[in-house]
């Protein structure tokens, strides 16, 4: 099997209206070192549980749905598997289709570290929204929209690499 053609994801959510604006495919990395307090996906935690899915397949059924708006990465953390994450980024946005990111890493780390990780520079530049910053559980608050904690920002990729500052939507 050839490893560059799979992703590790711990699951699917085939037609989300939650993980952003409209109609969107959701993919779960599989893998996470952030270890949240109170994380809603635990089992996405480990590098070596999920499985392993061709990219290209992944690719052509989201492109099958003229539904979907968008694609969501989530996790996990998909910068854990930036590489495969810009891949898969990059296929669909040539097709049109907008790009959240959900990261446990701020902004400002991954401005800093994006050349000295393997496909971090890539993925971020194929990325409409990220929503940065690790879950916290004292700052949990359900009402948010497209987060799940306070500190977390909700952030324009493209606005915040132009003045490399991370540009907050006040709402997504």
């Amino acid at each position: 099997m050839d490893d560059n053609k799979y992703v590790r994801l711990s699951g699917i959510a085939y037609e989300s209206l939650v993980n952003g604006p409209g109609l969107r495919r959701v993919l779960f990395a599989q893998g996470c070192k952030h270890n949240c307090t109170g994380c809603f996906n635990k089992d996405t935690h480990d590098f070596d549980g999920g499985r392993l899915e061709n990219m290209d397949d992944l690719i052509e059924d989201i492109l099958k749905n003229p539904m979907l708006k968008g694609v969501t990465f989530s996790g996990g953390d998909p910068f854990e598997q930036a590489d495969k994450f810009q891949y898969i980024a990059k296929r669909l946005k040539k097709a049109g289709l907008n790009i959240w990111c959900y990261t446990g890493y701020k902004f400002e780390f991954i401005l800093e570290n994006m050349n000295m990780r393997k496909g971090w520079s890539d993925l971020i530049n194929h990325i409409d929204i990220i929503v940065d910053g690790k879950f916290e559980q004292n700052n949990h608050d359900s009402s948010l929209k497209f987060k799940g904690s306070s500190n977390q920002r909700i952030i324009n990729v493209k606005e915040s690499l132009k003045y490399e500052k991370a540009k907050v939507l006040a709402t997504a």
